[in-house]
């Protein structure tokens, strides 16, 4: 009799787990749901995180042309690329150079307070 009874009361131990678990993976199934995901994403909208950052968007197009691309299409475009930023640091450059003689200009040219 007492390993009968030893049995049910771990049968109704495993019956009241097995409850337990059913309703966590319930919960997590609702959290699944569109509009969880909807309040997920406007509330992490606002925050700054992996989203946000550009390099994270960098990475991410440089992942999805490494996969699409041919390699020869790829390094072409990359040393597109290379030469494109090159000249855009030379530009900024000029450009900052420009504002500096140009407020040095109208300093000069200004009349004394």
């Amino acid at each position: 009799m007492k390993r009968l009874e030893e049995l049910e009361a771990r049968r109704r131990m495993l019956l009241s787990r097995c409850e337990e678990q059913r309703i966590e993976l319930a919960y997590r199934v609702a959290q699944l749901g569109p509009a969880a995901q909807l309040t997920a994403w406007t509330r992490r909208h606002h925050a700054t995180g992996p989203s946000k950052h550009p390099l994270a968007w960098v990475a991410g197009l440089t992942g999805l042309l490494v996969m699409m691309l041919r390699t020869r299409k790829l390094l072409t475009g990359v040393t597109w690329i290379t030469g494109l930023i090159a000249l855009a640091s030379r530009a900024t450059t000029l450009l900052r150079i420009f504002a500096q003689l140009r407020r040095l200009y109208f300093n000069m040219k200004s009349p004394p307070r």
